[in-house]
């Protein structure tokens, strides 16, 4: 399977992750820092958390993990959890700036 579009398929399923405190999904959020899959399937998540100290830590990379190891075409899933850079709003897209009245 094409690397390229399980990727896309990883992106997808990370798109039905929710920061339980925030009302957009963790990628529009810019939660996300990277997503790879390698040919045998491996795939490979950075993300970050709105802060360090968030209370869901453990269970929204839980989450990740294991919804993005179903997408079909990935093997293993591994999620890095990072702190460089630090998230800000910026990170955000411009729908989830929309959808918390911040644009």
């Amino acid at each position: 399977m094409d690397p390229a579009k399980v990727e896309e398929a990883v992106i997808e399923a990370l798109k039905t992750v929710y920061d339980p405190e925030i009302p957009v999904n963790i990628y529009e959020l810019g939660l996300i820092y990277g997503v790879e899959v390698s040919e045998d399937g491996r795939a490979e998540i950075r993300m970050t958390l709105t802060a360090p100290a968030c209370p869901v830590a453990g269970a929204l990379v839980e989450e990740v993990a294991e919804k993005s190891g179903r997408v079909e075409g990935v093997s293993t899933s591994h999620v890095e959890l990072v702190w460089d850079p630090p998230w800000t709003p910026d990170n955000m897209t411009d729908a989830a700036k929309l959808e918390l009245g911040m644009l």
